[in-house]
């Protein structure tokens, strides 16, 4: 794809690496020099990282991503998971009252080791795949205080990150404007959030609708970062996907660069170099 030239600093809250090659879906999705060429084809500066899903402890994963990091334009979030399952039905609220954290699953412990590691600056949650975390360990989030990375859609809706993670005192970032994958209505409920919940922010990746993008960024300008759901969508169409949108060019600044770096000091202009 031809390198973009729209002259805004771009920081990306929303890309994944693999760090194992034979787990990569096709040969070079997901490795770091394929990420980093099309980062810069779409002009972002810096992205963060965290690795794709997996069974069993991801320390070794948020590890190797955050070694695969090292002299390239990422910051690694660690990956985090959890015995509870994020399900509202009756079956899912009968099995969280025996869930019982394993040794495989994310610690408090772990938080706090994550949290003074200086490779990391936050956390990834996808709640519907890795589980929930029992309230010792939301608890130690809010305590390291780092920002949240969360996948939201059907399976994690709205009302179950206000319900669960919103209460704690840490910034939550809900990826794809909390409707993965592409529902309208879940992402209106999570601009509607906005109003109320001073700690939440909204990614854009994977936001293929204009109005709810619109409406966002308008009624909260200092709420939305920009994130390219990279490798499964190049960043090159994550980015003319806000540069096309019907909104003040301060507000886009704001979506690129300064949001971003408000909510993660890594991405703030100063980790540029």
């Amino acid at each position: 794809m031809l390198e973009l030239e729209h002259g805004f600093r771009v920081v990306d809250v929303h890309a994944r690496l693999e760090p194992d090659e034979d787990r990569r879906q096709r040969e070079g999705l997901g490795d770091p020099e394929r990420l980093e060429r099309e980062m810069h084809q779409a002009g972002v500066v810096r992205s963060l990282v965290f690795p794709s899903a997996r069974d069993g402890n991801y320390l070794p994963a948020n590890n190797a991503v955050a070694r695969m990091s090292v002299g390239r334009p990422f910051v690694a979030v660690a990956r985090i998971d959890g015995a509870r399952d994020p399900g509202d039905t009756t079956a899912a609220k009968l099995r969280n009252l025996t869930a019982r954290r394993g040794d495989h699953h994310t610690s408090p412990e772990d938080v706090e080791q994550y949290a003074y590691d200086d490779r990391f600056v936050g956390f990834k949650l996808h709640p519907a795949r890795d589980g929930l975390p029992d309230e010792e360990v939301l608890a130690g989030l809010a305590d390291v205080g780092l920002p949240t990375i969360v996948h939201g859609g059907r399976d994690f809706p709205p009302e179950a990150v206000e319900a669960t993670l919103l209460e704690y005192d840490f910034p939550v970032v809900l990826a794809h404007f909390g409707g993965h994958p592409l529902d309208r209505e879940l992402m209106e409920r999570s601009i509607d959030m906005l109003d109320h919940s001073s700690s939440l922010y909204l990614d854009t990746s994977f936001v293929r609708y204009r109005d709810p993008l619109e409406r966002a960024i308008m009624e909260h300008p200092d709420r939305v970062c920009f994130g390219s759901g990279s490798p499964a969508a190049h960043p090159n169409v994550a980015v003319m996907e806000v540069l096309t949108l019907d909104v003040p060019e301060d507000a886009m600044t704001k979506v690129f660069s300064n949001n971003p770096g408000r909510v993660f000091d890594a991405l703030a202009p100063a980790g540029d170099g």
